[in-house]
């Protein structure tokens, strides 16, 4: 007997599974990506500490987004680091701003800049993105939210930071290209090094990503560099991949640094030929000034490869996942492969 409805439910399945294997080809990427998930990348040596606290979210099944706040608030909370967070060194005034944002797989996202006596602008940030409208609060505005959050003001100017302050001041030599980036990335250097960003793809396959710094050392008050400008510093497309950068943010932002590896990579791209595409553009521009600043990429794609580039040898990144947790990969970089 005729069953019109079994008819329509078969028409129906049918029509799916036509639909499906129309798509076919990209049924392996998925299944290949799982077998690196979950997997946490993030800048430089004092990414690896990162990264391990980023691992305790993930090996749970744990959101990519709450990894990276996790993560990256290790340096920034690091008081031997003067590059990121409430160690940092100050600008020419004598005053610690930072800067961060934060990205989720949803597109959302929340940054804060120039911001004074809160310790960790991570998590500032990503209220930003929960509890407002805006993407961005700079300055006294920032402090403002975060002590309406509940978020204490406390006086980020360390002795040995006010101390190199001080001492910088006997010159008071102030440029805005420096290769300070390079110099702190040397081995056995006195220094540490700058930026921390952090790429993330949990066991869904979801990615978010972080990125915070205290900036140039000695820069103009009211400075701010790529780190906590989406699209510049850190961007994240969930049906792509995710991108990170480093070292002098005016070069970053006149190029769109980070959205610019995630659309190379959309265009089928490896997370280190976008990397280096968008190196090399930068080059492009400004060879000259290219040769005395240190700019790097790092990036991931939804499959879980990643790769990174930069101008200047010296630029490292760390990676954890299930099979090693505190891997350090020494970055490929122009100057390097032409010598």
């Amino acid at each position: 007997m005729y069953d019109r409805r079994k008819f329509l439910k078969l028409t129906a399945v049918t029509a799916s599974l036509t639909a499906i294997s129309k798509y076919a080809p990209a049924m392996p990427a998925i299944k290949a990506a799982a077998k690196n998930l979950p997997i946490v990348i993030s800048t430089w040596d004092f990414g690896v500490a990162a990264n391990k606290e980023a691992w305790k979210t993930l090996e749970k099944g744990g959101r990519a987004l709450d990894a990276v706040e996790a993560g990256v608030k290790i340096p920034e909370a690091d008081m031997n680091n003067h590059t990121v967070g409430r160690a940092g060194y100050p600008d020419r005034d004598g005053k610690v701003t930072l800067d961060a944002c934060i990205m989720d797989e949803f597109g959302n996202c929340g940054s804060v800049a120039a911001m004074e006596n809160i310790a960790h602008p991570i998590s500032v940030a990503r209220l930003v993105m929960e509890k407002t409208p805006h993407v961005m609060l700079v300055g006294d505005g920032a402090t403002q939210f975060a002590v309406e959050q509940g978020f204490k003001k406390e006086k980020l100017l360390t002795p040995e930071s006010y101390t190199a302050w001080q001492k910088w001041l006997k010159t008071a030599k102030y440029s805005p290209v420096l290769n300070i980036e390079n110099k702190q990335h040397r081995p056995g250097s006195k220094y540490n090094h700058d930026t921390i960003g952090m790429l993330a793809i949990d066991a869904k396959g979801n990615i978010s990503g972080a990125c915070t710094t205290s900036g140039m050392a000695f820069k103009l008050h009211g400075r701010v560099g790529d780190s906590p400008i989406i699209g510049a510093g850190l961007y994240v497309d969930n049906e792509v991949g995710g991108a990170t950068s480093t070292g002098v943010g005016e070069e970053v932002i006149r190029n769109v640094g980070s959205f610019l590896v995630v659309e190379l990579m959309r265009q089928g791209y490896s997370p280190e030929d976008a990397c280096k595409e968008a190196v090399n553009r930068i080059i492009k521009k400004k060879p000259e000034t290219a040769k005395e600043i240190q700019v790097g990429f790092l990036a991931i794609n939804k499959k879980g490869e990643y790769g990174a580039y930069a101008i200047q040898e010296g630029f490292s990144f760390a990676v954890c996942d299930e099979k090693q947790q505190d891997l350090l990969i020494p970055g490929k970089s122009f100057y390097k492969e032409k010598k």
